[in-house]
This record gives C-alpha cells, structure tokens and sequence, in this order.
C-alpha cells in the first residue's frame, strides 16, 4: 500500500426517522462513536473523518477519536448525497496533497454492527485484489416480487422455481462500508465504478437503522453481538463500582438491631487490590446509606461517595475533578440508577444478574453475576498477566 486509507463517517444532525439517530446509544455507546471505534481498530486505516454539522455528533465523535470535519449547510440538507460529504472531506483534509491518499472508505454509522475486520477486508478487496470499488455484502436467495397488488415476480419463474440450495446467491448491498481508489472516486464523484466487488459479510450483523424499531432492535442484539467488546489492558484508566448487586448478589441479612450485613466476594478485593497497584483510580459509588459500603471501600483502601442521592451528577464532578477522560473510565453497575453513569463513560459494563434495561444499555456484560467475582473478571480484562 502506497498512500493513505481514509474512512469519512457522513454524520448530519437532521435525521427525520429517528431523531438524534446517529448519537442514540446502542450497546451504552453512540452510534458514530461505534462506527469510529470499528474504523480505529482496523490496522489499515490510517484517518478517521467524521463529517458533520451538529454539535453533539462532533462531540461524540472527537471524544471517540475521529477527526471533526464541519459540513457546510449546503451539504447538510436531506437532499445532500453522502458522496457530497466524502468529496468535502478529502478537500479538507487532502486539498493541497491529493496524491497522498490512495483509498477512500465511506462508512454509515446506522450499521451499528460493522466490524474493523470487515473494514480491513473492503480495503483489501482494492489493495490486494484490485477492485476498484469494494462493499459489504450479505448472500440473498430469497424470491422478490413487485407489485404486492398484482404481484409479479423479480428474480424467479413462477412456474418453475428452484430449489434454495440450487440457486446461486445474490448479494445484498449491507449499507454499511464502501471502500473506493480514491483517483477513481476523485474521477467519477460516486461510489461505483470500474470493477466492483461484493465483500462477503455475516448475515447475523447486517442492520441498518432507518426507523426506531430498527434502533430497539439493535438495542437487544448488542448483548449477543457485542459479546466480545471488552476493554484491553491499556485502555481503562479509572473504574467506578456500584455496591449493592455489583460488589454483593443484592441480598442483605437485617438484625433484629436493624443492622444490615453483606457477603463480598475474595476475588473481587484481589481485582481491585491488582488494580491499585497498576496506578488505576477506583471509586465505589452508591446510593445506599449502610455504612458497610464506607467499610469495604475502607478496607480496600479506595475513594467511596455514598448515601448520594443521584450518581449521575456526582460521577461528573468526580470526573472533572480528577481530570479523566470519560471515554477511558469503565463503570460497573447493575440497575436503573446506573443509567446516568454509563451515558457519561467510555465503557458501561453491566454485571450479568444486571436488570434486563441495564444489560441492554451496556457495551459489555460480565460472564457472573454480581457479588460472584464480576469485578475480578473485569480487572481480567484491563490488566495485563503480570498486573493480577
């Protein structure tokens, strides 16, 4: 590869079908934050572009890591093409070096399931194999029809069809990536041209959200699809532990004194002690006023806020005051209360007893209930060997 490989994320603020669509949270996180994310994992793209002229957009964007490019009100109607965008952006960024990019990708940030190895095989689909334009595809053998009043049919003899498995597949555009030669797209202005390539995509994955049933949809896939998006060593600097059914399974013994007691897990101290040790900020954050909750932060020698009545806004002040980059700070939790802390981090993570509209929001869900060793599955996962 000789030049650069840019993907431009066309992100306009004025979505008709789903208000605010592309920063609606799907899996606890913003739907362009999630196309970026797929964009900044795939090892051949050298820039991300988001093209936009909305502020909540930029700044979902830029906080996930995209370069911001502001689109001019004349690109940002409903009748503006992504193409439109695309060409604005290279303008942007490449105006006075054209030469310097070799491939173009537009990605669409309503196909929350896009992968960065999808994105890597449309790339290579130009490099390696020498398309001109490559898109992610899905296998179709379904029959069409046209006209459901008088129905005729499209892609199948009436009287004769064949057999599913005796018919050669066609391919579903998915919507979600097109990689381009980038003197090529300068040339033609659009998408298509020269030789074109299907990408073969997983079927399981293709959604695009074009109404908000699409958006609820999506929303209960994420638990099954994002199963494997878990932070990585490196990429968590503070953790935020709820208490009650997080660190404990909810339950509590009351004395006839009125005194509550709790059971905590070992390995949950083991997690957090590992995660001190690495220099990691941890805070346990709750709403309940026992003061067990300052006796176990106590004993596990970290900051404790408790007996609060909203964490929403006290996260936020504990954020600004420790200057942390709420993209890079996990919180754990496990009911509705917690909602309004992972709308403000980079990594919501819900335990697996969490409540069902929790684990919907969450990016990613841990594989034991809480109070069962959650928190030293997740100091697993942003730890390296050496640091547990």
């Amino acid at each position: 590869m000789n030049g650069d490989v840019l993907v431009v994320i066309p992100a306009r603020g004025g979505s008709k079908g789903v208000p605010g669509k592309n920063v609606a949270q799907v899996g606890g996180v913003p739907l362009v934050a999630r196309a970026v994310g797929a964009a900044k994992r795939a090892p051949r793209v050298t820039t991300v572009a988001v093209s936009t002229d909305d502020d909540a957009i930029a700044a979902a964007a830029a906080a996930a890591g995209a370069v911001v490019v502001r689109r001019p009100a004349e690109l940002s109607s409903d009748i503006a093409s992504s193409e439109a965008a695309v060409q604005h952006t290279i303008e942007t960024l490449y105006g006075d070096r054209p030469w310097d990019l070799e491939v173009v990708l537009l990605v669409q940030c309503t196909s929350p399931f896009l992968t960065s190895a999808e994105l890597d095989d449309v790339v290579a689909a130009v490099v390696d194999d020498g398309a001109d334009t490559a898109f992610t595809a899905t296998p179709f053998h379904g029959f069409l029809w046209r006209n459901a009043t008088d129905a005729a049919g499209i892609n199948h003899h009436m009287a004769g069809r064949q057999r599913r498995q005796d018919r050669e597949a066609e391919w579903l555009e998915t919507g979600a990536a097109y990689a381009m030669r980038a003197d090529g797209f300068a040339q033609h202005g659009h998408r298509f041209f020269g030789r074109i390539v299907a990408v073969p995509t997983d079927p399981s994955r293709a959604l695009e959200i074009d109404e908000p049933a699409d958006l609820e949809r999506a929303r209960a896939l994420a638990p099954l699809l994002d199963a494997t998006d878990r932070p990585r060593p490196g990429e968590v600097d503070a953790v935020v532990l709820d208490f009650d059914g997080t660190q404990t399974d909810d339950r509590a013994w009351l004395a006839a004194d009125g005194t509550e007691r709790v059971a905590v897990h070992r390995g949950d101290g083991m997690g957090v002690a590992a995660m001190r040790r690495s220099g990691m900020k941890v805070l346990i954050l709750s709403t309940e006023v026992n003061p067990v909750v300052a006796a176990r932060a106590a004993k596990l020698g970290v900051e404790c806020r408790h007996g609060i009545e909203s964490k929403g806004p006290e996260l936020a002040e504990w954020l600004a005051q420790r200057g942390l980059q709420p993209a890079r700070v996990l919180y754990l939790g496990n009911d509705v209360n917690d909602l309004p802390c992972f709308a403000q981090v980079g990594w919501p993570v819900a335990v697996a007893s969490a409540q069902p509209r929790v684990r919907a929001a969450a990016r990613s869900v841990t594989t034991v209930p809480g109070g069962h060793g959650a928190v030293r599955e997740i100091a697993s996962w942003i730890l390296r060997e050496d640091q547990l």
